[in-house]
């Protein structure tokens, strides 16, 4: 019997990120923001997929198996002969970092490649990520964006700024707000993407692009806030003992996404209040190790989400 096609695909990068430990020493991770995404939602409980190219070296193998570890369809995975996309994290606090991925696997993925049918099996599609300030692949992957749109799938994202997006994002910034029925973005975005000293004010500003979409507007410890066009709730983040904070975000958004999914008839608090816990159970384990749904669910129930 074939299997079935996910019912969640995130778009855009998987990569290798080289830790420097000490004056002399690395480690190697796997991450990548997309790919992030995808782990969670599928740990939450849900059919999914990333969908992106990797190298066929060691960095690629490491991906791959956990690409498969995560329960994720292995059929929108792409393998080619290029160099791997790494993220050299020079120093960790605070984070700074390079990316080093000239023509590298990341950017030949093919959209055309991916499964017979994919499309209209898929509920939600995920965008975010350096993958959008990557071309050619940026291109691609909003030209895709605007294919599934105009076919109605339901399109989510979450830019994950970094250093990378300069002036030239700014346009593919409000083409994929424009585009998204779930917009994701961080305090931390929203000043590297606007420069913004009034970010109540600026998100005003963006919303008036798509006043239709679900905004997420996470800001670390504090909580989060969430815009529907039937009104705003805001809840602050469970008391939890920090690991660190790496894939919080990606986790976020996966879980604001998967209790719709899950929960359609939720309504806009709850929905919050899990995408909130989502999040710090993500923060209470060392790196980007996608949470438990079972850890999500008991931090759930201690987070408690109002209308503002």
């Amino acid at each position: 019997m074939a299997q079935a096609l996910p019912r969640f695909v995130a778009v855009g990068e998987a990569l290798t990120d080289l830790i420097r430990i000490g004056d002399e020493n690395w480690v190697s991770k796997v991450g990548g923001s997309t790919w992030n995404v995808a782990r969670a939602a599928s740990a939450l409980g849900i059919d999914s997929a990333f969908a992106g190219a990797i190298s066929r070296c060691w960095f690629g193998d490491a991906l791959r198996r956990a690409n498969a570890a995560a329960g994720l369809d292995p059929r929108f995975l792409q393998r080619v002969d290029r160099s791997p996309l790494l993220a050299i994290v020079f120093e960790t606090a605070p984070p700074r970092y390079s990316f080093v991925g000239d023509n590298s696997a990341d950017l030949h993925f093919d959209p055309a490649l991916l499964p017979e049918g994919w499309m209209p099996a898929a509920a939600w599609v995920h965008f975010g990520g350096i993958s959008l300030a990557r071309p050619p692949l940026s291109d691609r992957l909003v030209a895709l964006a605007t294919a599934l749109h105009a076919a109605g799938v339901a399109i989510s994202y979450d830019p994950n700024f970094r250093n990378a997006m300069d002036a030239r994002y700014t346009p593919t910034f409000e083409r994929m707000c424009r585009l998204a029925q779930t917009i994701k973005l961080s305090d931390e975005d929203l000043v590297g993407l606007t420069g913004t000293t009034d970010p109540m004010g600026t998100l005003e500003h963006l919303r008036a692009w798509n006043p239709q979409a679900w905004w997420l507007y996470t800001r670390g410890a504090a909580g989060a806030d969430l815009f529907t066009p039937d009104g705003h709730w805001r809840a602050r983040a469970p008391a939890i003992a920090v690991v660190d904070t790496v894939g919080a975000g990606d986790a976020c958004i996966a879980g604001l996404l998967a209790s719709r999914m899950l929960r359609q008839d939720g309504d806009p608090a709850s929905h919050l209040a899990f995408a909130v816990a989502a999040g710090a159970a993500a923060c209470q384990t060392a790196g980007a190790a996608p949470p438990s749904r079972d850890a999500v669910g008991s931090l759930a129930e201690r987070t408690k989400a109002e209308a503002v």
